[in-house]
């Protein structure tokens, strides 16, 4: 049974639940969004698998999950990109922290970006499909399919800057 911290509005942990009762609650949570880039400057985008419990079947440009209980978002960042995408050994570049409210829950989030240029070998209970695409190609399927609505509040937000 995975265990995770719930937090108040100023990220503070206010107590410890299982992760089922955090989604079936809509509990506000940590979480992390970790950015891949190729040395080219190509983004990593993935579709998650039918089975996620949250947007499943989604695009996806941010690799990240839920932190467990006493996880710091570094090192759920690290966990997160290495389970999901085989990342791993690389530093990372902390970008901002972002308070998300909308379909699927809420969350305290904190965004990264990483510079990977090896293989990268999808976790196959999670994600479905994964490409490097250009500026101009995530522009177009943002437009076209379903991203997941966390990510891309939180993608818009960093494009912005």
């Amino acid at each position: 049974m995975e265990l995770v911290d719930v937090v108040d509005e100023e990220d503070r942990v206010v107590g410890t639940v299982t992760r089922r009762e955090l989604r079936e609650r809509g509990l506000l949570h940590r979480c992390t969004y970790v950015l891949v880039r190729n040395g080219t400057g190509d983004i990593l985008v993935h579709r998650r698998t039918e089975t996620k419990d949250v947007y499943p079947g989604a695009y996806d440009v941010f690799a990240g999950g839920v932190c467990v209980t006493g996880e710091s978002y570094d090192e759920c960042a690290r966990r997160e990109v290495a389970e999901e995408l085989g990342v791993t050994g690389v530093g990372l570049t902390f970008l901002f922290r972002h308070r998300y409210r909308g379909p699927g829950g809420q969350a305290w989030g904190a965004v990264y970006e990483v510079r990977w240029d090896g293989p990268v070998r999808p976790q196959e209970a999670e994600v479905a499909w994964t490409a490097w695409v250009s500026a101009a190609e995530l522009r177009r399927m943002l437009a076209e399919l379903p991203f997941c609505p966390d990510s891309r509040e939180i993608f818009d937000r960093l494009a912005a800057l």
